[in-house]
């Protein structure tokens, strides 16, 4: 029922956004017969501030058409590389010859477009040849391509560190943290060298124990039955996904914004007043990151609560408990690849300590190959996007990587 309340609320307002958008296209006009004045750009302003906030994108592309290589911007040319039902592996294929380390970057499944790694795509492409995961709205998957669980998510992770070759190195976000060590150990307990060269691992939660946040502290107090009453709704008719049973976007992006309300308010005003001061690339700057924040999908029930379930609730990985379709994942068959943990000091989503587990839990890679960052000043977001991951959590990751071939 949450779910088609949610949808006939955002019907109402359409006609408002719309509206808004309208008048912002006639302000426009107006600015450039008569000149640009402060009570046009207080119009578009006003507008484009009200449209935004009524009317969220579903979904967003990613727009990397040019990577800085050697100071030179060379062409990208996005490419599909294997398609499924709930994923597709794009290469972000620079068109010119390279010898640089493969890399597949495994985006977090936790709410937002994997497309939220923009940024993050286009430095590495400096320096890495990038592959990524780029997973599918729920909602737009038919009831007839099966169900999606946390094991599913591991398997295509599994085929596709088999299908990019024994050269690859792994770097995965957040949320996917998790999964992408569980594949890595499974590939060692299948022997050979099919397994990743370096796994970095950048603010997830490999043990969720560890100085749980507010967040997960409630999330490990919560039955999976209220989970399933409260916030596990059907995607209604009309979506290709109609009937399947799904975490909606827009619930995940309420909690992500209560999180921390005061500084995406403090944004919005800001961004309001670089637009009534004319400040476009300011303003610009604000609409590529919440254009791509804003844009939500929905989770399968069954990912969703297989993920609260071995996360944040019986820690499965980390207590050596956790179980991959019937076989026991053991990070202690560990031992080829090197391993990178990166933590960001005001991170309030995954807590300093949270990433950094996962040396402990795989004693067999040899000291030398064990290696931890810790940005001090960054929050969550800040460790794949912003400054912070311009200036120091990229230039580590290619370090590391280099120093690892």
């Amino acid at each position: 029922m949450i779910y088609q309340l949610y949808d006939l609320q955002r019907a109402a307002w359409a006609p408002l956004g719309l509206a808004a958008a309208a008048a912002r296209g006639m302000s426009r006009v107006l600015a450039t017969s008569f000149g640009d004045h402060q009570a046009h750009r207080a119009v578009d302003a006003a507008c484009e501030f009200l449209d935004r906030s009524i009317r969220h994108p579903r979904t967003v592309a990613f727009d990397v058409k040019h990577a800085l290589v050697a100071g030179n911007a060379v062409p990208v040319e996005e490419r599909e590389v294997d398609r499924r039902p709930f994923c597709t592996l794009r290469h972000f294929a620079r068109i010119a010859k390279r010898d640089d380390p493969k890399v597949l970057v495994v985006a977090p499944l936790s709410g937002h477009f994997s497309a939220l790694l923009n940024d993050a795509v286009e430095t590495l492409l400096q320096s890495h040849d990038v592959y990524l995961t780029d997973w599918s709205d729920a909602r737009d998957v038919p009831v007839e391509d099966g169900a999606f669980s946390l094991d599913t998510y591991i398997a295509y992770l599994i085929d596709y560190v088999r299908l990019l070759g024994p050269d690859l190195h792994v770097v995965a976000f957040s949320q996917s943290t998790m999964p992408a060590l569980a594949a890595a150990a499974l590939l060692a307990e299948a022997g050979g060298n099919e397994g990743p060269r370096s796994l970095t691992l950048v603010a997830g939660p490999i043990d969720a124990r560890i100085e749980a946040t507010p967040a997960q502290a409630f999330a490990a107090r919560q039955p999976r039955t209220w989970y399933e009453t409260s916030v596990i709704s059907n995607v209604p008719f009309g979506y290709a996904g109609a009937g399947r049973r799904v975490l909606p976007g827009f619930v995940q992006l309420a909690g992500y914004i209560s999180h921390d309300f005061d500084r995406h308010l403090s944004a919005h005003w800001d961004f309001l007043g670089r637009l009534l001061a004319g400040d476009d690339d300011a303003a610009s700057a604000h609409r590529r990151f919440y254009d791509r924040f804003f844009s939500v999908l929905d989770l399968t029930a069954e990912f969703f609560l297989d993920t609260l379930s071995n996360v944040f609730q019986k820690h499965t990985l980390a207590r050596g408990t956790m179980r991959w379709r019937g076989t026991a994942v053991d990070t202690r068959a560990l031992a080829r690849p090197a391993l990178l943990t990166i933590e960001g000091g005001a991170d309030d989503v995954s807590a300093p300590g949270q990433t950094t587990a996962a040396h402990s839990l795989c004693p067999n890679i040899p000291a030398s190959r064990h290696a931890h960052f810790l940005e001090p000043d960054a929050g969550h977001l800040g460790l794949f996007y912003g400054h912070h991951w311009r200036e120091a959590v990229a230039p580590c990751i290619r370090d590391f990587i280099r120093a690892n071939r």
